[in-house]
């Protein structure tokens, strides 16, 4: 399929992981991406892409400076015309009893996820309202945004964040042709893992390398955890025209672990 030739898509936090994944879905389509992320290695992952013969560049943008967003976006548009669909992807996490959460982790996780999201959004519709031609704003939640799991209350807040701001700005802009919807991602094999295994591990039991999530993959009708082509995938219907009448929505990607 090439659903997407003559199109942009914006990926923030777009280097690695399903925000990667996403990017390389959209420029398998056709599209020409731009990747942001706050990691140098956003330039590389560019690179990439364009070896597989798509037009994309790598922009170091931070999600929480607005003048970093605006500048974002202005050289999508001076680069390739425009932005069509905009996945606001960036996000943090970090993981603590609440007697250790300290103030800093509410807030650098707020500015990110939810902050992070307003502001690429704002800024997606002011250019999509000016072109006069629709577009797609996809939000990435969590599935913490159904349920939130245990020692991460901030981050949970954050993403049922992303889901309020997804209902209301798909009630606004709902007759420009711009549909606004959510992916709530559950158990997605990612680089984050490596990292979170250890420290889940040391609050909930002793967990080798990928062992908890495997122990976690139990709870999931499937038994198995996702991979960053599962988001893609609904992330490029989102952003299809097979998706003109769907605004406003919520979809979970978790293999059944929370169906609601």
């Amino acid at each position: 399929m090439n659903r997407f030739s003559g199109k942009t898509a914006i990926v923030t936090g777009g280097n690695k992981g399903i925000g990667f994944a996403m990017a390389e879905r959209f420029a398998a389509e056709g599209a020409n991406i731009v990747l942001a992320s706050v990691e140098e290695q956003v330039e590389d992952a560019a690179s990439r892409l364009c070896d597989c013969g798509v037009d994309a560049i790598g922009v170091l943008c931070d999600v929480t400076d607005k003048a970093a967003v605006q500048a974002l976006y202005s050289l999508a548009e001076e680069t390739f015309g425009g932005v069509d669909i905009s996945v606001q992807n960036a996000g943090v996490i970090t993981i603590a009893r609440i007697e250790d959460l300290a103030e800093w982790q509410w807030d650098a996780t707020m500015e990110v996820n939810t902050k992070g999201v307003f502001l690429c959004c704002q800024e997606a519709i002011l250019r999509m309202r000016k072109a006069g031609r629709g577009g797609r704003l996809i939000n990435i939640a969590s599935g913490q945004a159904r349920d939130g799991f245990i020692y991460t209350p901030h981050y949970a807040a954050s993403k049922f964040g992303v889901v309020g701001i997804t209902q209301s700005l798909a009630k606004e802009v709902a007759l420009e042709g711009i549909t606004v919807n959510a992916i709530c991602p559950g158990i997605i094999k990612t680089d984050m893992w490596s990292y979170n295994d250890r420290v889940w591990g040391a609050l909930l039991g002793e967990y080798g390398p990928g062992e908890l999530m495997d122990a976690w993959a139990q709870n999931i009708p499937m038994k198995r955890v996702g991979e960053g082509k599962d988001v893609a995938g609904l992330a490029a219907f989102l952003a299809s025209e097979d998706a003109d009448y769907i605004t406003g929505q919520t979809i979970n990607v978790d293999g059944g672990l929370i169906m609601s």
